[in-house]
């Protein structure tokens, strides 16, 4: 997946004017997301190639290097690190609910580059379908760990309330229950589950929605759904 999505992502980048604004992303240049992506990459292969097993101090952020230079670096630099790293290797991850394990990291890297590619092709107004297996598993990421990272931040969210998120386009169900201070409950759940709040669309939608790249078209408590975004 990591392949595919990188090589869309800097085809993309190679057709932008760097200055120019990235409207899914309030307040950034292609620039600021060609850094992003870069430092992004570079953090993650620091934990694989390390096998650190605590957090590291995060990378300063460069401005000394030209962003597509850096990209490019850091690109390469990931491909083949991803290639030569077990996935079964020990090494600090980002969520408590996920295992520290290397395959989290290969995980986000892929479902992060898809979603930066979504952005730039986006922008570009290039976009090219997301495949539904893949855009399946980011939604299991975001919901199964991503949300639980939340925790680790300086303002833990004081959500609370059950969902039910689901794809019209496939078998794929979830039953989220959250409560302030715990990791979410994550489950997969009947399509006719009671909850708080639903989702429910194609898959690549319900990824789009739950990343606020596109609009929210739940029922059921608005809080509980806007609980569920991550940009």
């Amino acid at each position: 997946m990591f392949a595919q999505q990188a090589g869309l992502f800097r085809t993309a980048i190679a057709t932008a004017d760097q200055a120019a604004d990235v409207p899914s992303c309030p307040g950034w240049t292609f620039a600021d997301l060609t850094v992003h992506v870069a430092r992004f990459l570079h953090t993650a292969t620091r934990y694989l190639t390390s096998g650190s097993i605590v957090e590291l101090k995060p990378l300063p952020v460069r401005r000394d290097v030209d962003p597509v230079v850096y990209l490019d670096e850091q690109l390469a630099a990931a491909t083949q690190v991803l290639n030569n790293t077990s996935g079964n290797r020990p090494v600090w991850t980002f969520s408590p609910s996920a295992p520290d394990l290397a395959w989290v990291w290969h995980r986000r890297v892929a479902h992060e580059l898809n979603l930066r590619r979504w952005d730039a092709q986006a922008a570009l107004r290039t976009l090219t379908p997301t495949d539904r297996e893949q855009a399946a598993d980011a939604i299991d990421e975001l919901l199964g760990t991503l949300l639980a990272a939340r925790l680790r931040g300086d303002s833990p969210p004081l959500y609370s309330g059950t969902a039910v998120v689901s794809c019209t386009d496939g078998p794929r169900a979830w039953f989220v229950r959250l409560v302030p201070g715990e990791v979410p409950e994550v489950r997969s759940a009947d399509r006719n589950e009671k909850a708080d709040a639903r989702l429910s669309n194609r898959t690549a939608n319900v990824l789009y929605q739950l990343r606020g790249r596109m609009q929210l078209t739940g029922e059921g408590d608005p809080t509980v759904l806007k609980a569920l975004r991550m940009s």
